[in-house]
Protein backbone atom coordinates (compact mmCIF):
# COMPACT_ATOMS: atom_id res chain seq x y z
CA UNK A 1 0.00 0.00 0.00
CA UNK A 2 2.73 2.47 0.97
CA UNK A 3 5.40 3.65 -1.48
CA UNK A 4 8.65 5.43 -0.65
CA UNK A 5 10.03 7.78 -3.30
CA UNK A 6 13.45 9.28 -2.52
CA UNK A 7 13.97 12.71 -4.04
CA UNK A 8 17.24 12.94 -5.94
CA UNK A 9 17.28 16.66 -5.14
CA UNK A 10 19.21 15.65 -2.01
CA UNK A 11 21.45 13.09 -3.74
CA UNK A 12 25.14 13.47 -4.50
CA UNK A 13 25.02 14.79 -8.07
CA UNK A 14 28.66 13.88 -8.67
CA UNK A 15 27.59 10.22 -8.52
CA UNK A 16 23.91 10.48 -9.39
CA UNK A 17 23.66 7.21 -11.29
CA UNK A 18 25.07 5.27 -8.35
CA UNK A 19 22.78 7.13 -5.96
CA UNK A 20 19.72 6.07 -7.96
CA UNK A 21 20.80 2.43 -8.09
CA UNK A 22 21.80 2.36 -4.41
CA UNK A 23 18.54 3.80 -3.13
CA UNK A 24 16.40 1.37 -5.14
CA UNK A 25 18.61 -1.56 -4.07
CA UNK A 26 18.07 -0.38 -0.49
CA UNK A 27 14.30 -0.82 -0.76
CA UNK A 28 12.86 2.36 -2.25
CA UNK A 29 9.93 2.08 -4.67
CA UNK A 30 10.01 5.19 -6.89
CA UNK A 31 12.56 7.82 -7.86
CA UNK A 32 11.25 11.35 -7.33
CA UNK A 33 12.67 13.80 -9.86
CA UNK A 34 12.36 17.49 -8.92
CA UNK A 35 12.40 19.94 -11.83
CA UNK A 36 12.77 23.65 -11.00
CA UNK A 37 13.14 26.55 -13.41
CA UNK A 38 14.10 29.59 -11.27
CA UNK A 39 10.82 31.11 -12.44
CA UNK A 40 7.94 29.30 -10.79
CA UNK A 41 10.22 28.55 -7.81
CA UNK A 42 13.42 30.34 -6.72
CA UNK A 43 15.80 27.54 -7.64
CA UNK A 44 17.05 25.70 -10.72
CA UNK A 45 17.73 21.97 -10.90
CA UNK A 46 17.72 19.38 -13.68
CA UNK A 47 16.01 18.63 -16.96
CA UNK A 48 15.02 15.84 -19.38
CA UNK A 49 18.64 15.01 -20.32
CA UNK A 50 19.33 13.86 -16.76
CA UNK A 51 16.11 11.85 -16.66
CA UNK A 52 17.11 10.13 -19.90
CA UNK A 53 20.54 9.35 -18.45
CA UNK A 54 19.19 7.60 -15.35
CA UNK A 55 16.34 5.77 -17.10
CA UNK A 56 18.50 2.78 -18.20
CA UNK A 57 19.83 2.34 -14.66
CA UNK A 58 16.57 1.27 -13.02
CA UNK A 59 13.19 -0.30 -13.71
CA UNK A 60 11.68 1.77 -10.89
CA UNK A 61 8.99 4.34 -11.55
CA UNK A 62 10.43 7.79 -12.26
CA UNK A 63 8.09 10.35 -10.72
CA UNK A 64 8.71 13.76 -12.32
CA UNK A 65 7.52 16.79 -10.34
CA UNK A 66 7.44 19.88 -12.56
CA UNK A 67 7.94 23.11 -10.61
CA UNK A 68 8.06 25.10 -13.81
CA UNK A 69 5.91 27.58 -15.72
CA UNK A 70 4.68 26.95 -18.37
CA UNK A 71 4.50 23.16 -18.16
CA UNK A 72 3.22 21.83 -21.48
CA UNK A 73 6.46 21.89 -23.47
CA UNK A 74 8.32 19.88 -20.86
CA UNK A 75 5.63 17.21 -20.57
CA UNK A 76 6.54 15.67 -23.90
CA UNK A 77 10.26 16.07 -23.25
CA UNK A 78 10.10 14.18 -19.95
CA UNK A 79 7.78 11.51 -21.28
CA UNK A 80 10.27 10.92 -24.07
CA UNK A 81 13.10 10.79 -21.53
CA UNK A 82 11.48 7.91 -19.64
CA UNK A 83 9.21 9.46 -17.00
CA UNK A 84 6.35 7.29 -15.74
CA UNK A 85 4.52 9.86 -13.61
CA UNK A 86 4.35 13.60 -14.28
CA UNK A 87 2.85 16.10 -11.86
CA UNK A 88 2.55 19.89 -12.03
CA UNK A 89 1.14 22.82 -10.08
CA UNK A 90 -2.26 24.18 -11.22
CA UNK A 91 -0.98 27.76 -10.99
CA UNK A 92 1.63 26.92 -13.64
CA UNK A 93 -0.81 25.90 -16.38
CA UNK A 94 -3.19 28.12 -18.31
CA UNK A 95 -5.37 25.06 -19.08
CA UNK A 96 -5.13 22.40 -16.37
CA UNK A 97 -7.41 19.93 -18.15
CA UNK A 98 -5.34 20.19 -21.32
CA UNK A 99 -2.04 19.71 -19.49
CA UNK A 100 -3.35 16.61 -17.71
CA UNK A 101 -4.63 15.23 -21.01
CA UNK A 102 -1.22 15.86 -22.58
CA UNK A 103 0.50 13.85 -19.85
CA UNK A 104 -1.82 10.91 -20.38
CA UNK A 105 -1.54 11.13 -24.17
CA UNK A 106 2.21 10.75 -23.71
CA UNK A 107 1.68 7.50 -21.81
CA UNK A 108 2.33 8.74 -18.28
CA UNK A 109 0.27 8.90 -15.10
CA UNK A 110 -0.87 12.43 -14.31
CA UNK A 111 -1.15 14.40 -11.10
CA UNK A 112 -1.71 17.84 -9.63
CA UNK A 113 0.54 19.35 -6.94
CA UNK A 114 -0.81 21.64 -4.22
CA UNK A 115 1.37 24.07 -2.31
CA UNK A 116 0.59 24.68 1.38
CA UNK A 117 -1.49 27.78 0.54
CA UNK A 118 -3.11 26.49 -2.69
CA UNK A 119 -6.83 25.72 -2.62
CA UNK A 120 -7.87 22.15 -3.44
CA UNK A 121 -10.77 23.25 -5.62
CA UNK A 122 -8.69 22.76 -8.79
CA UNK A 123 -8.87 18.99 -8.41
CA UNK A 124 -12.67 18.86 -8.31
CA UNK A 125 -13.04 19.51 -12.04
CA UNK A 126 -10.42 17.10 -13.32
CA UNK A 127 -10.69 14.01 -11.13
CA UNK A 128 -11.26 11.81 -14.19
CA UNK A 129 -7.82 12.78 -15.51
CA UNK A 130 -5.90 12.37 -12.24
CA UNK A 131 -3.94 9.31 -11.15
CA UNK A 132 -2.56 10.95 -8.02
CA UNK A 133 -2.61 14.15 -5.98
CA UNK A 134 0.62 15.47 -4.49
CA UNK A 135 0.58 17.75 -1.46
CA UNK A 136 3.60 19.82 -0.56
CA UNK A 137 4.52 19.67 3.12
CA UNK A 138 6.82 22.67 2.56
CA UNK A 139 6.92 25.62 0.20
CA UNK A 140 8.63 24.32 -2.96
CA UNK A 141 12.11 25.29 -4.03
CA UNK A 142 14.61 23.82 -1.60
CA UNK A 143 15.24 20.53 0.17
CA UNK A 144 15.76 20.10 3.89
CA UNK A 145 12.82 22.24 5.05
CA UNK A 146 10.65 21.43 8.07
CA UNK A 147 7.21 19.90 7.57
CA UNK A 148 4.34 22.42 7.85
CA UNK A 149 1.83 20.98 10.40
CA UNK A 150 -1.24 22.44 8.64
CA UNK A 151 -0.56 19.96 5.85
CA UNK A 152 -2.09 17.18 7.96
CA UNK A 153 -5.71 18.44 7.94
CA UNK A 154 -5.29 19.28 4.26
CA UNK A 155 -4.21 15.69 3.64
CA UNK A 156 -7.34 14.49 5.43
CA UNK A 157 -9.46 16.67 3.16
CA UNK A 158 -7.76 15.32 0.03
CA UNK A 159 -8.23 11.75 1.20
CA UNK A 160 -11.93 12.36 1.88
CA UNK A 161 -12.47 13.81 -1.59
CA UNK A 162 -10.64 10.93 -3.22
CA UNK A 163 -12.51 8.30 -1.23
CA UNK A 164 -15.82 9.82 -2.29
CA UNK A 165 -14.66 9.76 -5.90
CA UNK A 166 -13.44 6.17 -5.61
CA UNK A 167 -16.80 5.06 -4.23
CA UNK A 168 -18.53 6.56 -7.27
CA UNK A 169 -16.15 5.36 -9.95
CA UNK A 170 -14.05 2.50 -8.59
CA UNK A 171 -10.89 4.34 -9.71
CA UNK A 172 -8.12 4.49 -7.12
CA UNK A 173 -5.95 7.60 -6.87
CA UNK A 174 -2.75 7.86 -4.88
CA UNK A 175 -2.09 10.62 -2.35
CA UNK A 176 1.55 11.68 -2.33
CA UNK A 177 3.34 13.94 0.15
CA UNK A 178 6.55 15.85 -0.55
CA UNK A 179 8.60 17.91 1.87
CA UNK A 180 9.76 17.43 5.43
CA UNK A 181 8.97 13.71 5.60
CA UNK A 182 11.08 12.08 8.32
CA UNK A 183 11.15 8.89 10.36
CA UNK A 184 9.53 10.70 13.29
CA UNK A 185 6.52 12.07 11.38
CA UNK A 186 5.84 9.60 8.56
CA UNK A 187 3.30 7.62 10.61
CA UNK A 188 1.22 10.74 11.38
CA UNK A 189 1.36 11.71 7.70
CA UNK A 190 0.13 8.23 6.71
CA UNK A 191 -2.68 8.39 9.25
CA UNK A 192 -3.78 11.69 7.71
CA UNK A 193 -4.18 10.00 4.32
CA UNK A 194 -0.91 9.82 2.39
CA UNK A 195 0.17 6.55 0.79
CA UNK A 196 3.21 7.71 -1.22
CA UNK A 197 6.07 9.48 0.55
CA UNK A 198 8.78 11.63 -1.01
CA UNK A 199 11.79 11.83 1.27
CA UNK A 200 14.96 13.61 0.19
CA UNK A 201 17.28 14.72 2.95
CA UNK A 202 15.82 12.16 5.39
CA UNK A 203 17.19 9.38 3.19
CA UNK A 204 20.18 10.81 1.35
CA UNK A 205 21.66 12.74 4.26
CA UNK A 206 21.42 9.65 6.46
CA UNK A 207 23.11 7.60 3.76
CA UNK A 208 25.98 10.04 3.48
CA UNK A 209 26.93 9.18 7.04
CA UNK A 210 28.10 5.86 5.59
CA UNK A 211 31.12 5.62 3.33
CA UNK A 212 29.23 3.11 1.20
CA UNK A 213 26.19 5.42 0.84
CA UNK A 214 23.82 2.65 1.88
CA UNK A 215 20.25 3.68 2.51
CA UNK A 216 18.67 0.43 3.69
CA UNK A 217 18.75 1.39 7.38
CA UNK A 218 16.79 4.62 7.03
CA UNK A 219 14.34 3.15 4.49
CA UNK A 220 13.74 0.22 6.85
CA UNK A 221 13.10 2.70 9.66
CA UNK A 222 10.54 4.56 7.54
CA UNK A 223 8.79 1.29 6.69
CA UNK A 224 8.80 0.20 10.34
CA UNK A 225 6.93 3.38 11.31
CA UNK A 226 4.45 2.85 8.46
CA UNK A 227 3.86 -0.72 9.62
CA UNK A 228 2.55 0.70 12.91
CA UNK A 229 -0.21 2.65 11.17
CA UNK A 230 -3.62 1.04 11.72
Amino acid sequence: MYLIAPSILSADFARLGEEVVDVIDSGADWIHFDVMDNHYVPNMTIGPVVCKAIRPLTQAIIDVHLMVKPVDRLIGDFAGAGANVITFHPEASEHIDRSLSLIRENGCQAGLVFNPATSLHYMDYVMDKLDLVLLMGVNPGFGGQKFIPSTLPKLQEVRARIQAYEQKTGRRLRVEIDGGVKVDNIAAIAQAGADTFVAGSAIYEAGKDSDAHHYDTVIAALRARLAQVA
